[in-house]
């Protein structure tokens, strides 16, 4: 080793230990003098409830279909085909294993909170939650588990995930596609 690179060498050392002495007094200062915790707080009398015992809800969870109808095209896939839809809408389908998955119960909740969104693009929202039907969507598509498929006019698919996902990341998915820039060049939605 030359006398420059032992210099350099012990130069570092140096500024490793400067730094990590000046971390621990930071870090000293910072924490500040001992403080006692803070007091407990104190409810107004009305904002007090007694602690829920058991699991009884009130009334059964709401179903994640009849949420989604409200306002949206929503459709079985045993009722819907690909050649039904094809050069007219947008499938969107949802796939699950039960109607009970819990992604399928949020997708659902998603695609309700926005449905003008997906109208706009002239999509039509499929739910397949039964694999043992055997539909022409779960043939074509062969999904595993919970899936969210989006295919254009076309039947081309333009996005798969195995997630939910919230209305206005399908709709930019839609807006990417070359079919959907032409018609908003047209003048269209």
């Amino acid at each position: 080793m030359t006398e420059r690179s032992t210099w350099r060498a012990t130069a570092r050392a140096g500024c490793v230990a400067a730094a990590v002495l000046w971390m621990g007094i930071g870090a000293i200062w910072a924490m500040g003098a001992a403080t006692p915790p803070p007091g407990p707080v104190a409810l107004p009398e009305e904002g007090r409830r007694a602690p829920a015992r058991g699991i009884a809800p009130a009334s059964p969870p709401p179903d994640p279909l009849s949420q989604a109808s409200a306002g949206l095209a929503l459709a079985d896939a045993a009722e819907v085909t690909p050649d039904d839809l094809r050069f007219r809408a947008r499938p969107v389908i949802v796939f699950a294993d039960t109607p009970e998955d819990a992604s399928f119960s949020a997708q659902m909740a998603l695609l309700a909170r926005d449905p003008a969104t997906l109208a706009a693009r002239d999509v039509q929202v499929i739910v397949d939650t039964d694999p043992a039907s055997g539909s022409a969507w779960r043939t074509i598509l062969r999904p595993r588990g919970f899936s969210l498929v989006v295919l254009d006019k076309q039947g081309m698919v333009i996005e798969r995930r195995p997630t939910p996902w919230d209305t206005r990341e399908i709709g930019r998915a839609i807006d990417k596609t070359p079919e959907r820039r032409a018609e908003v060049a047209r003048g269209g939605r």
